[in-house]
């Protein structure tokens, strides 16, 4: 099965990209994948390719040097941040990757602007950095929340203004790092209501998921509604050329992951990385090498 097969796409990033132009309506964006689309078993091969293929476009990221990609995965509880970072990178060499997650903020953290901590995160040229969660917590649960900005010092009571600044600090940040070689890739998870619900449960029934229930999450789905609102904003106002948004539906875990995927190695394969030339030195040191292999016995038969 070719990657675009029935209800899959020739070119996932347009597929999913939130616009640019600030008119983003989030009911527009649906959590469930296109009809038609493959198995689980055909998606997971389709998975599969797309992992090797990231596999060989990270070892000529890591060689060329000169570029970073920092991938950010933001959602609702369950909507599958972590599962699908596991499957996704599953093989790319940890050497050049780093996975970052974000809790509250705390301690020397809320002494600094709320930029801070995750500008210390960022991936070296060369690398892969994951944000799970991220600096968009800032503009999402503490816009919910705002009682949060009490730790930062601010006030507890922002207007509008104060949101609209935020997202300007971080289009300006995220410009900044852009110019500077790091290339950008923002995923939001976009997870239903009811599949929501379903995979709660599934936690509380599973011994292996229990773990990761917590009851505060279900005190923020019922805050829903203002989750969401909080995410149409900042999808509009933060999607750019530099760093854009994607909207991946969420209800299918193995079409999100292959979604996912294929974002990644289209970013990846559109950017200008090669591996470096070999310099004369270089090959005249290899030539020698080579002989010194042989006379020890040691070179190919």
């Amino acid at each position: 099965m070719s990657d675009n097969a029935s209800g899959l796409h020739d070119d996932w990033s347009a597929a999913y990209r939130v616009p640019v132009d600030g008119r983003f309506v989030i009911d527009r964006f649906a959590a469930e994948p296109p009809p038609g689309i493959p198995g689980r078993k055909a998606m997971k091969k389709a998975l599969n390719r797309q992992v090797r293929r990231l596999h060989d476009l990270q070892r000529l990221l890591y060689a060329d040097g000169r570029k970073a990609v920092l991938a950010v995965f933001q959602g609702l509880d369950a909507a599958g941040k972590d599962s699908t970072i596991r499957h996704v990178f599953s093989g790319v060499n940890p050497a050049g990757f780093r996975v970052t997650s974000f809790g509250p903020p705390g301690g020397r953290e809320c002494g600094h602007d709320f930029l801070w901590r995750c500008a210390r995160a960022l991936p070296e040229r060369g690398r892969i950095g994951i944000f799970n969660r991220s600096h968009y917590e800032e503009v999402l649960v503490v816009r919910v929340h705002p009682r949060h900005l009490a730790g930062q010092g601010l006030s507890t009571t922002p207007d509008e203004s104060f949101w609209l600044a935020r997202f300007e600090s971080i289009r300006a940040w995220e410009q900044h790092l852009a110019r500077n070689g790091t290339v950008i890739v923002k995923f939001w998870l976009n997870v239903s209501m009811a599949e929501q619900a379903r995979r709660f449960q599934r936690r509380i029934e599973r011994q292996d998921k229990q773990w990761k229930f917590r009851l505060g999450d279900l005190e923020t789905r019922e805050r829903r509604t203002e989750y969401l609102q909080a995410y149409e904003a900042l999808l509009r106002e933060t999607s750019t050329d530099q760093a854009p948004w994607f909207a991946i539906p969420a209800d299918s875990k193995p079409y999100m992951r292959l979604a996912v995927a294929r974002i990644m190695v289209e970013t990846l394969e559109r950017m200008p990385i090669t591996f470096p030339a070999v310099t004369p030195e270089q090959i005249a040191d290899m030539a020698t090498a080579s002989q010194r292999l042989a006379q020890r016995g040691d070179g190919p038969s």
